[in-house]
């Protein structure tokens, strides 16, 4: 009896160390498996010049510094107003003074040195463009839209005619960017919004700026109405980011008043701005790369107004980072 019971206990100890032989081999092919599979995603990541990376929005309690000055600003119930100046955004570089008009378009002046570029910015409700009369009447530059998502229902549309109005500037000497009409609520909605441009300017020759166009709707309600400043900025980032990681030149537009009062300025200074202010001079104290002066331009070869820019910067001299070969 007791030899039969040895031997029982030298059996299921041989079946507990099999076992325990079987589960040790199993957890290193798994290792295996799990470090290689790390191994490749991150060399394909690597290798491929495609892969759009989604940035991780870092928050923190931070409190601006400021250096005693104030902006002073005009509003339509309490007249005028001031804001504080941030000392860690950086300040405008462009003179006014400098900054004549002539024929209807506004030039940055060095002596007699134009030291700008002339541009306009249009979308599908400009119709039809002749972009030969365009290039005669001395526009450097064009920033189209890319597409919109609408403020009621969020339903995200690209222009029918963007590639055909790319190919076609280009072709005719004029160098050219894009930009997309958001209302995103989420960084979910700017990335889903960034990534549609990208999917539709892929094998254009893009070499200015992909701009982030987020406007309030003051006419109307609209799914953006509650937008906190905290979640703007996150959606500008998000965007931009993407924007970035897929190898083009983010921006961000915003008119003087709403960038005063809803942009979270120090979050967003690493980007570049496109300022909208209608006059003959802009007042905005920090730093921008184009201004739209005007809403109501003629230019030939497109019919009714359209807006005018001027770029502080030579943004077409930049590499393509696109093939601009026709597609197949």
């Amino acid at each position: 009896m007791a030899s039969a019971n040895r031997k029982n206990a030298i059996f299921r100890i041989a079946a507990l160390l099999e076992a325990l032989i079987i589960l040790l081999m199993a957890i290193i092919f798994v290792g295996f498996i799990f470090i290689r599979g790390r191994k490749d995603a991150v060399t394909a990541a690597e290798q491929d010049p495609e892969v759009r990376t989604r940035t991780v929005i870092e928050k923190e309690e931070t409190y601006y510094s400021l250096d005693g000055k104030k902006i002073l600003m005009h509003d339509s119930t309490l007249g005028e107003v001031f804001v504080p100046v941030y000392s860690d955004v950086p300040v405008s570089d462009v003179d006014a003074d400098k900054i004549v008009t002539r024929n209807g378009y506004a030039f940055y002046m060095d002596g007699d040195t134009v030291k700008s570029k002339t541009g306009i910015d249009i979308s599908e409700h400009q119709g039809e463009i002749d972009w030969g009369k365009v290039k005669g009447a001395g526009i450097d530059f064009a920033m189209i839209r890319a597409g919109y998502r609408t403020y009621g229902g969020g339903v995200v549309t690209i222009d029918e005619n963007l590639s055909d109005n790319i190919r076609s500037a280009n072709a005719a000497g004029i160098d050219t960017g894009v930009y997309f009409f958001s209302q995103a609520t989420t960084t979910d909605e700017a990335i889903e919004e960034a990534d549609a441009v990208l999917d539709a300017i892929s094998g254009c020759n893009v070499t200015y700026p992909v701009v982030y166009d987020w406007e309030l709707i003051f006419d109307d309600s609209a799914r953006t109405d509650d937008v906190s400043v905290e979640t703007l900025a996150d959606c500008c980032i998000a965007f931009c980011e993407r924007v970035k990681s897929a190898g083009y030149t983010p921006m961000i537009y915003q008119n003087k008043t709403t960038a005063m009062h809803k942009l979270d300025l120090p979050r967003l200074k690493d980007y570049g701005f496109w300022l909208a202010e209608y006059g003959d001079k802009p007042t905005y104290y920090y730093r921008y790369d184009i201004w739209q002066y005007s809403s109501d331009g003629t230019v030939p070869g497109i019919e009714g107004r359209v807006d005018l820019n001027i770029c502080f910067r030579d943004y077409g001299s930049a590499v393509p980072t696109v093939s601009t070969d026709e597609p197949a």
